[in-house]
């Protein structure tokens, strides 16, 4: 199955059309916002074209189908069976993290968030007035682990755990051990956690452990999930919540409902009853795929001998690349991709601050694509520094 970048010309999105507002110039290779650049399954495609046939596109119920074949990908891939109505339909993941915190928390309480971090999680619970508790991940022999000691004394004052898992942008699968005691601490501390769980298909050599099949967390949780990563479909804004708990789901169901987000989207629909009942031979070739193009990267930059250590990537499609021995200062490392490099890619201090010196690069595309992007960063590395930029490359060789 070969798996090419495909012209997104004339499609109005967000990774090309908006990069020239994002980085001030259009002479560069986007590398930044997270979907693909690779064509969606065939399957997808097809109930789509089906769908877009009948020429009416009215208001959409979510049919027996839709839930039947959530149910279906979960006890496959997670071995979880799950209930019919523990499954809320959602727009997205995003809103409905903001719907969470309005449902579970006051102004002022305290919501738990593990740094560095997918931006609009802190956003969400700025923007609702809580009072954002960080529990900044460790870093160390090339991969993030969770300080358990300081997550302790914070959940001791929070109301609400945000749980990114897999975690974005460090690519990191949680593992038994360490859910088992996250759900341990946030229990003993009676802390909600919802988890947005949108790159569980997304494990390449581990196993992707959804947060309700651990049951003492279940009267306790909100799982999100969507098939638009995993598929390339998130422009039809269609996720899910699955909340096990009949007093949880009708706390989040008012907050949801109120916001007057009820409608569902008749291609969004269609799309996660195609992905998730004819997609599993796809995804299984799109991850050997994707963990070719991070095995590339990683390759190039120790055949080129750049001072860039990318991060172990044990998930995601996204590449957390570790620049700080590159001799830049944040602000010049950042100028250096845009300027130089003419790379696109997701400045490491939007995650926050714990984020300076890194990067966050973008492998869901082409070999070509990537291949195109080495020989830039290679080039550009060792091209004349731009002001601010220390590095000195005399001890380095072309490899």
């Amino acid at each position: 199955m070969m798996f090419d970048s495909i012209d997104r010309s004339g499609t109005y999105t967000t990774k090309y059309e908006d990069a020239v507002k994002k980085f001030g110039t259009a002479d560069l290779l986007p590398l930044w916002v997270a979907d693909m650049d690779l064509a969606s399954p065939a399957c997808v495609q097809e109930a789509l074209v089906k769908r877009a046939q009948h020429p009416l596109y009215g208001y959409t119920v979510y049919p027996e189908r839709y839930y039947d074949a959530i149910k279906t990908w979960y006890a496959k891939a997670y071995g979880w069976k799950i209930a019919k109505e523990w499954i809320v339909p959602c727009y997205g993941v995003v809103p409905s993290i903001n719907f969470a915190i309005e449902a579970f928390t006051e102004r002022g309480d305290g919501i738990l968030v593990q740094t560095p971090l997918y931006p609009p999680f802190v956003a969400s619970v700025k923007h609702r007035k809580r009072k954002v508790l960080e529990n900044t991940l460790v870093y160390q022999e090339g991969r993030y682990v969770i300080d358990f000691s300081d997550f302790e004394t914070k959940a001791q004052e929070a109301e609400l755990f945000l749980l990114c898992s897999p975690h974005n942008p460090t690519g990191r699968a949680w593992n038994v051990a360490e859910l088992d005691r996250i759900i341990d601490i946030c229990v003993q501390n009676n802390v909600m956690i919802v988890s947005d769980e949108i790159h569980g298909d997304m494990v390449y050599r581990k196993q992707h452990h959804a947060l309700g099949t651990f049951d003492k967390i279940r009267k306790h949780c909100v799982i999100f999930n969507a098939p638009s990563k995993t598929f390339n479909v998130a422009g039809l804004n269609t996720s899910f919540a699955i909340i096990p708990d009949a007093r949880v789901r009708r706390a989040y169901r008012l907050e949801q409902d109120r916001s007057g987000i009820t409608n569902g989207n008749p291609f969004g629909i269609e799309a996660l009853m195609s992905a998730y009942e004819s997609g599993e031979t796809w995804l299984k070739a799109l991850k050997v795929h994707l963990q070719e193009n991070i095995d590339f990267v990683k390759g190039c930059l120790q055949e080129y001998q750049l001072p860039i250590i990318p991060v172990e990537t044990e998930a995601t499609f996204l590449m957390w690349l570790d620049c700080r021995a590159m001799g830049m200062s944040h602000e010049v490392l950042v100028q250096f991709f845009i300027q130089k490099a003419k790379l696109g890619l997701n400045d490491g201090k939007s995650f926050g601050e714990c984020g300076s010196g890194f990067m966050r690069l973008n492998i869901a595309t082409s070999k070509e694509t990537l291949h195109e992007a080495m020989h830039r960063l290679e080039k550009a590395y060792r091209g004349p520094p731009i002001i601010g930029d220390t590095h000195n490359t005399s001890s380095f060789c072309l490899g």
